[in-house]
């Protein structure tokens, strides 16, 4: 069997754990692997599990090429175990593609894709610290090798920095009161469990939505700050248009609003690019011309979300560069 008629599962069993791939087949199908297509050099900005990144190795030929990132040391392991020549795993932070592919030799491919999602293993893991169902150490790290954990950075932050975070990436109106309960609490005692924030958040929180846990929006918000998903996310937008080919797309799947606004956002402006005074003597080929255009957005079907609840907030964006000089 050649590597490009390897068995795909969308399910993938890490010992003790089950990842299911969100936006499997739509994300990879957005990518247009077809044809000479299936020759070209593709970036999986996201390895996570290893779902997109298979199917893509299904869908290439031999001559094809993918490159994938993580900063997740578990993530690294399952990678280094694919065993295909034509693929390759970087333990960085997709906001470094550009330089870390230029270093090998690539300074162009033919599709990006982008999984925003933090795996269903992280979540699992009572020991990563993501989870508020489960008790264990407060981390949140993705990079456990590096960085500053959660509970160190609770530990330290001025209240205002802490409403700040707890506002603005977890949009909880509630942020005052919560960075209050949290500094009122460490100073009688550290924080150093998920349930015991948990527990500080639920006090503070009056009002709770329906089917939402009150520590919700705050998990997020310091998951979010503690790995510079946002800082991450604008330089690999950035990062990632610079690197496709004429008619090369990227897919972007985010699994909340303040990452889907930033993509749709940089989608729309290299698609409605700024032009100039209409009264200017400027002949209509010589006007600033889109450098992207909107392919697909797409949500999970109602058998996915069944299958998969977690898949429920996932919202996939797709856009091909235009032949035009990078902005």
């Amino acid at each position: 069997m050649s590597p490009s008629e390897a068995p795909m599962t969308e399910t993938l069993t890490v010992p003790g754990f089950q990842h299911r791939t969100v936006l499997l087949d739509e994300a990879v199908d957005a990518l247009n692997l077809e044809g000479a297509r299936a020759s070209g050099t593709y970036i999986d900005g996201t390895f996570g599990r290893g779902g997109h990144s298979r199917l893509l190795l299904s869908r290439l030929s031999d001559s094809g090429r993918l490159f994938a990132f993580d900063k997740d040391p578990q993530a690294i392991a399952t990678a280094e175990a694919v065993g295909d020549p034509r693929f390759a795993i970087v333990h960085d932070s997709f906001a470094t593609m550009h330089d870390a592919l230029a270093a090998r030799g690539v300074n162009q491919v033919d599709g990006i894709l982008l999984d925003l999602g933090i795996s269903s293993p992280q979540v699992d893991d009572a020991s990563r610290g993501f989870s508020f169902r489960q008790d264990g150490p407060l981390d949140m790290r993705m990079d456990t090798t590096r960085g500053m954990s959660a509970a160190e950075w609770i530990a330290t932050a001025p209240e205002q920095q802490l409403e700040k975070v707890i506002r603005d990436y977890g949009e909880e109106r509630y942020a005052f009161q919560i960075a209050k309960a949290i500094v009122a609490r460490r100073a009688i005692e550290p924080i150093s469990g998920t349930r015991q924030l948990a527990a500080i958040v639920a006090d503070a929180v009056k009002t709770r939505e329906k089917g939402k846990d009150p520590a919700t929006r705050t998990f997020q918000a310091v998951r979010i700050f503690i790995n510079k998903e946002l800082e991450d996310l604008e330089a690999g937008l950035s990062a990632a248009y610079a690197m496709l080919a004429p008619g090369a797309r990227m897919s972007v799947i985010s699994f909340h609003s303040l990452e889907d606004r930033m993509v749709k956002q940089f989608f729309a402006s290299k698609v409605k690019v700024a032009q100039p005074d209409r009264r200017l003597p400027i002949r209509a080929v010589d006007l600033p011309q889109p450098l992207m255009k909107l392919i697909a957005k797409i949500k999970p079907s109602d058998e996915e979300v069944d299958a998969n609840p977690r898949a429920r907030s996932a919202v996939l964006r797709v856009a091909e560069r235009l032949p035009g000089e990078a902005a």
